[in-house]
């Protein structure tokens, strides 16, 4: 069952090891079969190491696992309400990295300060507002998820695929799960040169016709 799709999750999940995005288990991608409206994710707290593509976990959009001896990961709730809503996406995942981490728990969305910012996200990467206290308290993962979906009201979701989650850590989505690692590749990239570029001192975004002319320029070469 979804044995291709196993794997690619599989394979994506291992690249977030090998590209320094996660320490332990701080971060999972899952996948999306939209036709069987099924969802692949990894289980919770797994050993990479020790982990194989028959280890994925398959679970239906209402949260109900259908095949896997174990428990999905611990925000598949979040991932569930995306894809719910996000409907050309295919791929979730999050992190704990840790320059997205730090944006996040400074509250502050990161923005678009030059050319590998612009290669994927067209304009600024939002932070979500405050949970308030009722939300914290009750359905606190789907409560999450509509945050970030506020905070692309609006918004085609592939032109800014990933959003940092208010003292929590960002989530990044694609049309695959090797774009959604790429694209969250991507945004720690950014955090981290935003960072230095604002201890030097600029601020400012740069301009909405440069933005579409870096876009133009990386996506004429993939």
């Amino acid at each position: 069952m979804l044995e291709g799709l196993k794997q690619k999750v599989y394979e994506a999940n291992l690249e977030l090891i090998r590209h320094g995005l996660i320490n332990f288990s701080w971060g999972n991608v899952s996948g999306i079969d939209r036709i069987q409206r099924l969802v692949v994710t990894k289980p919770v707290g797994i050993d990479y190491a020790a982990m194989r593509p028959e280890d994925m976990i398959i679970v239906d959009l209402d949260g109900r696992v259908i095949m896997g001896g174990e428990n999905p990961s611990s925000d598949i709730l979040i991932h569930l309400e995306l894809y719910k809503h996000f409907t050309n996406i295919g791929s979730i995942v999050h992190t704990h990295s840790e320059w997205a981490t730090t944006w996040a728990q400074a509250e502050k969305p990161i923005p678009a300060l030059g050319s590998i910012h612009a290669s994927l996200f067209n304009g600024e990467i939002p932070c979500t507002r405050a949970l308030t206290n009722e939300e914290l308290t009750q359905n606190f993962e789907s409560n999450i998820a509509k945050t970030i979906l506020e905070s692309h009201n609006g918004i085609d979701p592939l032109c800014i695929p990933g959003t940092l989650v208010r003292n929590y850590g960002p989530f990044a989505w694609g049309r695959n799960p090797h774009a959604a690692v790429q694209h969250i590749q991507v945004l720690e990239e950014a955090a981290k040169i935003a960072f230095h570029t604002f201890q030097l001192g600029k601020k400012n975004s740069i301009s909405q016709l440069l933005i579409d002319n870096f876009q133009n320029s990386h996506h004429k070469h993939i």
